[in-house]
């Protein structure tokens, strides 16, 4: 959240007893449904089983697969129902049913793991009436009075993916998810990568602890989440890359922090809040408000918001503050968890079969509003990637007018069967990214949605007109011509990018500006178009917005004739950059720089791999069917290969330096397998990969008893443990550092 957001009472002290009641938060039912009511099932026996069968699969999807089927409000509703009906008819009760058990499953691809004790459930109120009744309840248990009330804690729900720390003499020894509430999944690399989860407790918070801190064992609890920010940056490269997108921040940090590679997580941008202890026994501390200001003393990430309170009416006030501004803040939360903050008075109320009874969620009721989709419209992204978007009629959701969402690809357009010209209902997925929920089939509509055709995606480029294609195992359909207009400022500064022609200058402004005045469409236009003058008189001022002035053009810059001679200089020396680097900078779909450099070196010319089948290839060790699939598309389109042919006549080399004179360093790793894991600091994997194919070595991405050597960086996980119990020789980023100058393994 920036510094300049507004404060509110949510952030401030709360008020004075007597002071005026916040109104109280819209209840569930005022937000219109998505579908219909679920089941038909005549009899409470029936109803309750087919409520189970719903529950349990809607559950599975979410916690074991991250693919929510349903969303939470109606999850909730259904669990509602069921705890209603079981309420009514006690003997429907049982130790299968949904309301005993705790959510959560353990995947068997992560080392299981046994809390220190059980993490369970919160029971849910669906209302601030169901709030203030529980609210009541407790009191009254705990002996409330007006002169001695019960203090509670409150605290935004995090909507994240549950974690479990475990840190012995103050050291990070295990991270797991919360699994069934029971088990979990040992994450402990992963966790690793993750910023604010510190590696070992303060001082300030050890001397809290029993004997400072040594031979004791503590497990504290929290919360894994991705901030909105990096949610839309996350699903704007999986569009970009043809992938499925997330469907919420939720199930974003649950698939990020379940990742077999570490460094996939590194990359995703998690951040933790941490609110809970497994046994608060060897601390010094009574109190939830204390517990969180020693977690704050240990270095943990506690969440800003959270307040302790003396009544009912604060408790009120603090969840609708928390409902009203919850999109200012840059995470997503559902609801205010509210605890009673004394241990002593937890430990007296106890526990359910699922939850304790110190503690009830207050769930916030989804925002959703109904309109009108009237076209579905095709956008061609930069790398290609063509991307249905609902546009509908305006409509408020969140605070803010909406009137157009991303349907990502057309699997998600059959999913969800929405048809130009239906009544839909939008939100917003973590109160930030415009969602269409579905279509409303409620009464005639239903009718109207039958007949109205299905939509699907064009044959053609709506930008270039080029045929577009799905390749096999893709979700994405693709333009794959090059000179498609929509693509032309990514193509055209990616061929300037280090890796491929490594031409400097070439940025964002430069480029951007000469494909809007036409002088670039291409990067054939690089050497055949492109002079200096031309270059030196390009403008880089930009249009900006001014405050009351509307917009207005940015102060003249031209690339003058100095930097543009600079620039046509490296240019001109790129035209001898060779076969592999062109490769790559052509932007074939899957020809990343290793593989560009595998085929210069198989074919030794752009003509000869030209010619090659898919076949031929495939043949290539690191070659795939995906990437011949997706090299022999490229040479199959006219466009595609006049501008090759318009390279080659500007001068460009087409051929890979030294083809045909064997390998440029002796073979020295010939017939050892070595497997890269964990991150290294020098290197990327593929880079070191490629290096120590370079040497004769082959690249595995598996340990088993015929790997030579693993080489394991930081936060090494699951590779490196098998590693171990096979007795395969473990090296570090040093011993690499060695073989990769000397080609030798260390003496």
């Amino acid at each position: 959240m920036s510094d300049d957001t507004p404060q509110t009472s949510l952030f401030d002290d709360p008020p004075a007893i007597g002071a005026p009641e916040a109104p109280d938060a819209p209840s569930a039912s005022a937000c219109p449904a998505a579908s219909a009511p679920l089941g038909s099932a005549s009899t409470p026996v029936a109803r309750a089983a087919e409520l189970n069968r719903i529950l349990s699969r809607a559950a599975y999807a979410y916690y074991a697969l991250d693919d929510p089927e349903m969303t939470d409000a109606e999850f909730d509703r259904l669990l509602v129902e069921l705890q209603a009906l079981e309420s009514a008819h006690p003997e429907l009760v049982s130790p299968e049913s949904y309301t005993q058990r705790i959510g959560g499953y353990v995947s068997d691809q992560f080392e299981p793991v046994r809390h220190a004790q059980r993490m369970y459930s919160i029971d849910d109120a669906m209302s601030l009436d169901e709030l203030d009744e529980w609210l009541a309840r407790t009191d009254g248990a705990l002996g409330a009075t007006a002169e001695r009330p019960v203090a509670y804690t409150c605290e935004l729900k995090i909507d994240g993916l549950g974690i479990a720390l475990t840190y012995r003499d103050g050291t990070l020894v295990r991270a797991a998810t919360r699994g069934d509430g029971t088990t979990g999944e040992n994450v402990t690399a992963n966790a690793l990568t993750i910023k604010d989860i510190p590696r070992a407790l303060a001082s300030a918070g050890m001397g809290r602890i029993a004997g400072g801190g040594f031979g004791v064992s503590i497990e504290v609890r929290g919360e894994v989440y991705m901030p909105k920010h990096s949610f839309v940056r996350l699903n704007e490269q999986n569009d970009a890359a043809g992938r499925q997108p997330f469907a919420n921040p939720r199930n974003a940090a649950a698939g990020s922090l379940r990742q077999k590679d570490s460094s996939v997580t590194k990359a995703r941008d998690l951040e933790t809040f941490i609110y809970a202890v497994a046994d608060e026994s060897p601390l010094a501390i009574d109190t939830q408000h204390d517990f969180l200001s020693w977690l704050k003393d240990c270095g943990f990430s506690v969440n800003p918001h959270a307040r302790r309170v003396e009544s009912s009416r604060e408790v009120r006030r603090f969840c609708v503050d928390a409902l009203a501004y919850r999109g200012e803040l840059d995470y997503d939360i559902d609801g205010v968890v509210v605890k009673v903050d004394s241990f002593a008075g937890q430990a007296a109320l106890g526990f359910t079969a699922r939850a304790p009874r110190w503690s009830m969620a207050f769930k916030f009721p989804p925002e959703e509003r109904r309109t009108v989709l009237r076209q579905i419209r095709v956008q061609v992204g930069r790398t290609g990637v063509l991307t249905p978007v609902a546009e509908f009629d305006p409509v408020v959701v969140a605070g803010s007018t909406i009137a157009r969402a991303t349907l990502h690809n057309i699997d998600e357009v059959r999913r969800k069967d929405v048809r130009e010209g239906d009544t839909i209902v939008v939100h917003k997925a973590g109160d930030v990214i415009p969602e269409v929920v579905g279509p409303v089939t409620e009464g005639p509509l239903a009718a109207e949605h039958e007949a109205r055709p299905l939509w699907d995606m064009p044959e053609t480029c709506p930008s270039c007109g080029s045929p577009v294609v799905r390749e096999e195992g893709e979700v994405a359909w693709r333009c794959v011509s090059i000179d498609c207009p929509a693509q032309a400022s990514e193509r055209l500064i990616h061929w300037g990018s280090r890796n491929a022609m490594d031409i400097d200058g070439l940025g964002d402004e430069i480029v951007g500006r000469m494909v809007e005045q036409g002088i670039l469409t291409d990067v054939a236009d690089y050497y055949d178009r492109l002079d200096v003058d031309t270059l030196a008189a390009v403008d880089t001022g930009r249009v900006y917005e001014t405050a009351g002035k509307g917009h207005e053009e940015g102060d003249g810059i031209v690339v003058g004739p100095t930097i543009a001679g600079k620039i046509m200089g490296q240019v001109e020396a790129s035209k001898r950059a060779g076969l592999g680097r062109v490769l790559f900078g052509l932007g074939i779909r899957h020809v990343g720089a290793s593989v560009a450099n595998l085929l210069a070196d198989r074919f030794g010319s752009m003509q000869a791999l030209a010619a090659a089948t898919e076949e031929d290839m495939a043949q290539v060790d690191g070659i795939g069917p995906k990437i011949a699939q997706s090299v022999r598309g490229f040479f199959s389109v006219e466009g595609n290969v006049a501008v090759v042919e318009r390279l080659r006549a500007a001068g460009v080399s087409l051929e890979q330096e030294g083809f045909g004179e064997g390998p440029k360093r002796p073979q020295t790793l010939d017939g050892l397998t070595f497997v890269l894991t964990g991150t290294l600091e020098k290197y990327s994997r593929g880079d070191a990969g490629s290096r120590l194919k370079a040497l004769g070595a082959k690249v595995s991405g598996s340990v088993s008893k015929k790997t030579s050597f693993v080489v394991a960086g930081a936060a090494a996980g699951s590779k490196l443990a098998k590693a171990q119990a096979l007795g395969v020789t473990v090296l570090d980023e040093t011993a690499l550092d060695h073989i990769l100058a000397t080609g030798q393994l260390p003496g």
